[in-house]
């Protein structure tokens, strides 16, 4: 499940968490797994939400990205009786891992999980000095490549954007300055620079680095695309009367999920003076409330679940609409074929 990807000590570059299911509760409810069904978990993490799915009776499908997870979670499968497939993949091709028109529910946890955080082999985390590399699924271009090799002007759009860091601009000079002399490749050396270049102020509730390890783990992970592609997958994949649900921990996460349930609601084209251009069927119908937030007494419990929004829909009949990334109005950042290592 994801870790709280903001301001705290279990944020983005937080110390170690125990694993707790953030709003489990309401995902269950929302998602309504019960015998006879099939639900995909496409953020198999822990096994948090996949272990109360196959208690609730439903068959489980799960996907990670992460082959540490993968392997972590053999001995569930293994205990599941056959009521659970474990798939090494991206959630962006989870309508591939499905049967077709068989899914019953789809639930999404975005963000890092916090086993990811707790090992400072991968690089999530500047509490614990560890390799820069941030990446899920332990292949491709790392947090180091982009930190070294990024041109400045990139490196200011990734940490505005994905970090909103609002001191982008010096950090991004101040990196280009220090890998001229020596690459970055440990959390704490790229840490300790931002803290140099943003000293800490009294007010501040989190590190100087954490809007800026946040977006790296974003860009390097592209997680804003998965998000986007796993939407319109889900769409694809559930059959009608079928439950999309997703956790999200950050606004721009949200605000995705958000756009993409408002545009699947089905609406007419067209100016309000002139006659509809054209009539859009609903492909989503919204389960219970726009969204769901967690509680205070889990909050207080949980850390994690502070920033956590659950939203979620019910899939109609009306055929799935085209995969059009432009509704989510995402930068064009710098491209990770031309940082690759």
């Amino acid at each position: 499940m994801a870790a709280n990807p903001g301001g705290d000590s279990t944020g983005a570059g937080g110390g170690p968490v125990r694993h707790i299911p953030v709003l489990l509760n309401e995902v269950l409810a929302a998602l309504d797994p019960s015998p006879g069904k099939l639900i995909l978990d496409g953020t198999f993490g822990a096994g948090g939400y996949t272990s109360a799915i196959l208690d609730a009776g439903a068959d489980v499908i799960a996907l990670d990205r992460d082959p540490i997870a993968i392997e972590a979670g053999q001995a569930l499968v293994a205990s599941s009786q056959g009521r659970l497939k474990l798939v090494h993949s991206q959630f962006s091709h989870l309508a591939e891992c499905a049967p077709h028109d068989r899914l019953d529910g789809v639930v999404l946890d975005i963000g890092v999980s916090s086993m990811q955080i707790d090992e400072a082999e991968r690089g999530f985390s500047f509490q614990k000095n560890g390799p820069l590399d941030m990446r899920m699924s332990a292949a491709g271009v790392s947090a180091a490549d982009v930190v070294n090799r990024a041109k400045v002007a990139d490196l200011i759009r990734i940490f505005h954007f994905l970090g909103e860091e609002s001191q982008s601009p010096r950090i991004a000079h101040a990196i280009e300055k220090r890998r001229a002399e020596k690459p970055f490749e440990t959390t704490r050396d790229l840490a300790g620079l931002i803290e140099l270049v943003t000293p800490r102020k009294m007010k501040d509730k989190i590190h100087p680095a954490t809007r800026v390890f946040q977006a790296l783990r974003i860009f390097v992970n592209d997680e804003l695309g998965e998000l986007a592609q796993a939407l319109f997958a889900a769409e694809r994949a559930l059959k009608p009367g079928g439950r999309l649900v997703v956790v999200t921990f950050h606004s721009l996460e949200d605000r995705i999920v958000k756009t993409f349930f408002s545009d699947r609601a089905g609406k007419a084209s067209g100016s309000r003076h002139l006659p509809v251009a054209h009539e859009r069927a609903a492909t989503f119908e919204r389960i219970g409330k726009p969204m769901v937030a967690a509680s205070e007494a889990e909050a207080e419990v949980n850390p994690r679940a502070r920033s956590a929004k659950l939203r979620a829909g019910l899939r109609t009949a009306a055929p799935a609409e085209a995969a059009d990334v432009s509704i989510f109005g995402l930068p064009n950042l710098a491209s990770l074929g031309k940082l690759g290592a």
